[in-house]
């Protein structure tokens, strides 16, 4: 593949649980040689208990994955390098705010609000979201295929609980572009041409607001 210019500075690659957000990020930011931030998920102890028990492990779950990922983008992220160098991440800090959203009490929601609104402050925005779009099946799928012991409770239903989710956070996230790329059954990681295709959705200029994309079969 030839080398791209690529016009952001800080993209986000997001998607369902399963959609092969990680493993894009990694491809990417191998082709374009650039500092990658990967969430470090495995490390919150409450995710094994979670699927199961979800109303007595939701609110410590999601204030661990808050204060992980603030300390991790504070020290990935320095300002004064952010706009000189490429950084690809497979998140961005609004996730936080979503799924604590889908997952907590009314009650316990504006308690985590408040916190993570102080701790938002501190980081930029993406200057592109890339959101892979799998269907529910497809995401399935590939939750089974990778055979995480803890995953296994995941419903279809929870799956589309996420995904409103992120779309009703698009519909009104008009300060930077949002790219919603269809992805199902494509498999980036085996062929070739078709990681290409998604890797040149990121060489081309968006204006803010949504943008629907998608990879042909």
């Amino acid at each position: 593949m030839e080398q791209q210019t690529i016009p952001y500075s800080y993209i986000a690659i997001e998607g369902n649980i399963g959609a092969g957000k990680t493993t894009l990020a990694t491809m990417l930011a191998e082709q374009f040689d650039c500092r990658l931030i990967l969430e470090q998920f495995t490390d919150n102890p409450f995710l094994p208990y979670f699927y199961n028990e979800p109303d007595r492990y939701a609110f410590p779950l999601e204030l661990f994955f808050m204060t992980e990922r603030y300390k991790q983008l504070q020290s990935m992220l320095p300002q004064q390098e952010l706009f000189s160098d490429l950084t690809i991440s497979d998140y961005f800090y609004t996730k936080t705010l979503l799924f604590a959203r889908n997952n907590l009490k009314d009650e316990e929601y504006r308690m985590f609000q408040k916190m993570f609104h102080t701790l938002s402050s501190a980081f930029p925005k993406p200057q592109i979201i890339l959101y892979l779009h799998r269907k529910v099946d497809n995401l399935l799928d590939n939750i089974q295929k990778r055979g995480r012991q803890f995953e296994a409770p995941i419903t279809s239903e929870y799956l589309k609980k996420i995904q409103d989710v992120y779309f009703d956070y698009f519909r009104v996230e008009t300060s930077i572009p949002i790219v919603i790329l269809d992805v199902t059954n494509v498999d980036f990681i085996n062929n070739i041409r078709f990681f290409n295709e998604v890797a040149n959705c990121l060489s081309k200029l968006y204006r803010p607001g949504i943008h629907h994309l998608t990879i042909s079969l």
